[in-house]
C-alpha cells in the first residue's frame, strides 16, 4: 500500500468504485492523500496491478468485524469418548449409557470404545453385542456413522447426534417448572 507499490504503472480505482484508468502511482497516491485515503493495490498479479483508494484502517476493521460474526455463527461439535469393557456390570452400563445420551442431547459426537483385554479377545462376540445393545437404546438421539469395528484391542464406532427441531433450552424448562408449581 501507499509508497512501497513498486511498478510504473497502476489501473486505478477511486474511492467511489470508478475505474479512472492508468496512471503512475506516485500520481494516484498524490490524489488518495488529497482525499485523506489510502493507496491500496488490489489486484497485483494483473497487468497492470490494480490499485483502489481507500481508508485502508477502516477497511481492515470492517474484514476483522466480519470474520468474527462469521465465527460466532460456526457450529463447533466436540468428538466425546466413553470407554467400555465386555464385563462392564449392569449399573455401570446405565452410568455410561447415561453420558452418551446427555453428550448427544447437547449435540455432540460420541466415540464408543470397547476395550479387550487378555482373554477376552477370544470373546469379541460379546463385547459387539453389548455395543449394539447401546446404539440401539440411544438410537432416538443418535446414529451411528459406522458399524462397530476392530482397531488393535478396541472395537470403536462413532455415534453422530439426530438433528432435532427444537431442544430444550435449560432457561426454558426452569420457568415451566416455576409455571407448573405456581
Amino acid at each position: 500500500m501507499n509508497q512501497r507499490i513498486r511498478v510504473r504503472e497502476i489501473r486505478l480505482i477511486d474511492e467511489t468504485g470508478q475505474q479512472v484508468g492508468i496512471m503512475p502511482p506516485l500520481e494516484a497516491l498524490r490524489r488518495a492523500r488529497d482525499n485523506g485515503l489510502d493507496l491500496v493495490e488490489i489486484s497485483p498479479t494483473a497487468q497492470p496491478p490494480v490499485c483502489k483508494i481507500m481508508d485502508y484502517g477502516k477497511y481492515l476493521y470492517e474484514l476483522n468485524k466480519k470474520m468474527h460474526e462469521q465465527r460466532r455463527h460456526q457450529k463447533s461439535t466436540r468428538l466425546k469418548e466413553v470407554k467400555l469393557r465386555p464385563r462392564t456390570d449392569q449399573h455401570d452400563y446405565e452410568f455410561k449409557k447415561n453420558h452418551v445420551l446427555r453428550f448427544l442431547q447437547e449435540g455432540d459426537k460420541v466415540k464408543l470404545v470397547m476395550i479387550f483385554r487378555g482373554r477376552e479377545m477370544a470373546h469379541q462376540d460379546l463385547g459387539r453385542k453389548k455395543l449394539e445393545k447401546l446404539i440401539g437404546e440411544v438410537a432416538h438421539l443418535g446414529a451411528p456413522e459406522s458399524r462397530p469395528a476392530m482397531e488393535g484391542r478396541a472395537m470403536i464406532t462413532v455415534l453422530a447426534p439426530k438433528p432435532q427441531t427444537k431442544r430444550p433450552s435449560k432457561a426454558g424448562s426452569e420457568r415451566s417448572g416455576d409455571a407448573a408449581n405456581a
